[in-house]
């Protein structure tokens, strides 16, 4: 057997080589959410109830459930915002709702964020919970309450704690997704 001498592969010279695309700065701008980006909404959502135990919810939300979320909580004056990325792809939403129904907690809300699977871990989730604290304290709301999963949602816990959100409580076995059990962490911020 002859051993074929080695031939290095000829490179183009620099001026020829193809020059790589920059790549797009990831961008968004937020704002206040729209009718028309609740079935946007309603995919990201669903997205985390079939693929994940960050919701405890088991079955996918109708349009028709989240138009009348959209209504009660504009109706509440509770904010409710998307990123929106400049080609008009809505990136992610964040929202409050009230915590109970009762009035006397009329003051007290429960916040959930939600990114499009592409769009984590780019720090659009801090920049969200930022713009969701400020529009709360504006809209006169005086406490947050984050209800997250004890399992796989670590990154929201130290997200929350970043933003002064104290652990107050626990609660094991609470939920069963997924054939597993689950509990959630609770946490409170005060917006004074």
């Amino acid at each position: 057997m002859l051993e074929e001498e080695y031939q290095p592969r000829r490179t183009l010279p620099p001026h020829l080589r193809k020059k790589p695309e920059p790549e797009t700065p990831f961008s968004y701008t937020i704002r206040e959410a729209e009718l028309a980006d609740l079935p946007h909404i309603r995919e990201i959502y669903n997205y985390y109830v079939a693929n994940s135990v960050v919701t405890f919810d088991e079955d996918r939300m109708s349009l028709a459930k989240w138009k009348s979320k959209f209504a009660h909580l504009q109706k509440l004056g509770m904010p409710f915002i998307v990123a929106e990325s400049p080609n008009k792809v809505i990136l992610g939403y964040a929202l409050v709702s009230p915590w109970k129904e009762k009035r006397a907690y009329r003051f007290t809300v429960e916040n959930s964020i939600y990114l499009g699977p592409a769009s984590t871990g780019k720090g659009l989730g801090r920049v969200m919970l930022a713009e969701l604290i400020e529009r709360s304290k504006a809209a006169g709301l005086k406490e947050i309450l984050a209800v997250i999963s004890d399992k796989g949602a670590e990154a929201s816990i130290a997200l929350h704690e970043s933003f002064g959100f104290a652990e107050i409580g626990r609660m094991g076995r609470v939920g069963f997704k997924f054939e597993r059990w689950l509990g959630t962490v609770l946490l409170q911020k005060s917006l004074k």
